[in-house]
């Protein structure tokens, strides 16, 4: 897409507190605005997002390499891989990708604001609406709080939800699952997300128990970089696994599907935006492989609206940034009845309520 250069990149930060915490130390969560203003008075939002770690050092690394970088180059997507190049001597992927994501979505938003249209309408819709999962941080909710959510699920007509696992004593997951099988019954999906805690003993172990509530996936049952022994553990389980959340460019993607990962999970601001996930999503596709993009709902829908595949998308309990009343301006997406539809009149329509000065300690 032709467009014309960048004339400012403004980076802010915003704390967004947790209705629902995702632990006992986890009561909010840290956003980024970016504002990316073109020399033809067009201004794009995009954000970059880290929940619980690291936030100063992206918002640095925005401000001090980012900015001075692309300021005065064109205010085009394309240039995506000059810039990861660029930075790459300071990381692959994890801070250099989660910054240049609140680039990238900028960008993709002044190009849909500048020609009146949504950015799914942009790279061209496929989809009026999607099925959504109910999803939740939840593993050190109680055994009836967790039970509570579920029918809260179920009552909302969720085909599948996702839990927590991760007990110190897999007999406490099984008995917890078994209570959330019960109530979903047995034609609803159950994924279950272990966030990296075990060893491939403990995997294969606690994955042996729970075949007896028939997972449809096991997210992270290992530690993400460790792809060699995820490739061991799906020698040894049944029960489809999916990784991604914590991957960054498309090369570690390649390396999980080669792994024996069936369900990969890009999270578009971790792996560096829009142009970057576009790209994931195309290698998934060839690969024959499920695409499930993690969290970021408001975001995630916006682009698997224009995917080939109808594909789920997670939707968190009571965490999606319009529900916490962080956005001065929002996407016009609607989510009822477990599905999603909609979409803003132009642009991703994601732009954040940031303090003002005199609200500022």
């Amino acid at each position: 897409m032709s467009a014309p250069p960048i004339e400012s990149i403004r980076v802010g930060r915003v704390r967004v507190p947790l209705r629902r915490p995702w632990a006992s130390d986890v009561t909010d969560v840290t956003v980024l605005p970016v504002e990316v203003r073109r020399t033809d008075g067009v201004t794009g939002y995009g954000f970059s997002w880290t929940p619980t770690i690291g936030a100063g050092a992206v918002r640095a690394f925005l401000e001090e390499e980012l900015a001075p970088w692309w300021t005065g180059r064109p205010a085009d997507p394309a240039l995506w891989p000059e810039a990861w190049a660029r930075v790459h001597e300071a990381g692959g992927g994890g801070v250099t990708t989660i910054a240049l994501a609140g680039v990238d979505l900028a960008l993709w938003d002044a190009a849909g604001r500048r020609a009146g249209t949504g950015v799914a309408e942009l790279i061209g819709r496929r989809h009026d609406t999607l099925p959504v999962y109910g999803s939740g941080v939840n593993l050190h909710y109680s055994l009836d709080e967790l039970v509570a959510q579920t029918e809260r699920w179920v009552a909302a007509g969720h085909r599948a939800v996702k839990v927590k696992i991760g007990k110190p004593d897999p007999r406490e997951d099984l008995e917890r699952m078994r209570a959330v099988r019960e109530v979903l019954g047995p034609d609803r999906e159950l994924m279950v997300d272990a966030n990296q805690r075990w060893s491939l003993a403990q995997a294969v172990h606690a994955l042996g128990m729970l075949e007896e509530v028939r997972p449809a996936w096991i997210e992270e049952p290992l530690r993400a970089d460790d792809l060699a022994e995820h490739r061991e553990l799906a020698k040894r389980t049944g029960i489809p696994i999916a990784v991604g959340e914590n991957l960054h460019t498309v090369h570690r993607f390649r390396e999980a599907l080669d792994a024996g990962a069936t369900v990969l999970q890009p999270n578009i601001v971790r792996v560096g935006g829009i142009t970057p996930f576009l790209e994931i999503a195309r290698e998934v596709r060839a690969a024959g492989a499920t695409l499930a993009p993690h969290l970021l709902p408001e975001l995630s829908a916006q682009l698997a609206f224009a995917l080939p595949e109808e594909h789920w998308i997670e939707d968190v309990e009571d965490a999606r940034f319009a529900e916490l009343g962080a956005l001065a301006e929002e996407p016009g997406l609607v989510f009822a009845d477990a599905r999603v539809s909609g979409g803003p009149a132009a642009g991703l329509g994601i732009r954040f309520r940031e303090p003002r000065e005199e609200d500022t300690p």
